[in-house]
């Protein structure tokens, strides 16, 4: 019996675990949760209510992109997701744990804030969904679940605007990390696999695809993930907080 990957259609982390599966050749379902409904149904599953979680074969569960794919390295060893090297798996590691916990986040604030300042979008972030939801009803419900998601994910339009204007310093970051050769290899690693997708996510937001394309991050994200759902239009987010320039030391 294949393993069961429980996802939200369109989230980052789920698609870092779906590629992961791929790669190192394990059968799986996919079960799709609707979006907010999900939480409840991780909590009493998983015992959190995030998404990915999976369910192996013999029962095991796991829940989170990071421990599922240490789980996958466990259970299938090839291809090798994370180098042998120390000081090379070092690397990796503090660029995929940056990627969860500083700019996954990022994906999701500007995804929800765009959403409920333009609900029509939710049509084009199901439209490979298996999910029987008509489009008529996913505009309607997509103020709730915008709200929902905002309570769950802590965001604001303040929160947005600080994101945007941090935005080119974090994608310079990523930059960097293919620059040194962290990431961007022939072979994905767990860090490719943790930052691409929110790279891709972010490049379906129209004002935040202006500040990617044509980066190599850009490339990445397309080369790995070549298919992603959804469109916010250029202009729906609200305009980035200035940065204040560096002081002068005295």
């Amino acid at each position: 019996m294949p393993a069961k990957l429980y996802v939200v259609h369109g989230s980052h982390p789920c698609a870092t675990v779906a590629r992961a599966l791929e790669l190192k050749g394990i059968r799986f379902d996919v079960v799709e949760l609707m979006p907010t409904m999900h939480a409840a149904h991780q909590r009493l599953r998983f015992g959190r209510r995030t998404v990915p979680g999976i369910r192996f074969e013999d029962g095991e569960k796991v829940v989170g992109s990071r421990a599922i794919l240490r789980r996958l390295e466990e259970l299938a060893p090839d291809p090798p997701l994370l180098p042998t090297e120390a000081e090379a798996r070092a690397k990796v590691e503090e660029a995929e744990r940056w990627g969860d916990e500083v700019l996954q986040p990022i994906a999701r604030r500007l995804v929800w804030l765009g959403m409920r300042r333009h609900p029509a979008s939710i049509v084009a972030f199901g439209e490979h969904s298996t999910l029987p939801i008509p489009d008529a009803m996913a505009r309607l419900s997509a103020p709730m679940i915008s709200w929902i998601e905002w309570r769950l994910n802590d965001v604001s339009e303040d929160a947005v605007r600080d994101d945007l204007a941090a935005l080119p310093g974090h994608l310079d970051r990523v930059d960097g990390y293919i620059a040194d050769g962290v990431i961007g290899g022939e072979a994905p690693n767990v860090a490719d696999l943790q930052l691409a997708p929110t790279i891709r996510l972010m490049m379906v937001v129209g004002d935040a695809r202006t500040l990617i394309e044509g980066r190599p991050c850009a490339e990445l994200a397309l080369r790995l993930f070549p298919q992603w759902d959804g469109d916010i239009p250029v202009g729906v987010l609200p305009e980035p907080a200035r940065v204040a320039a560096p002081t002068r030391a005295a």
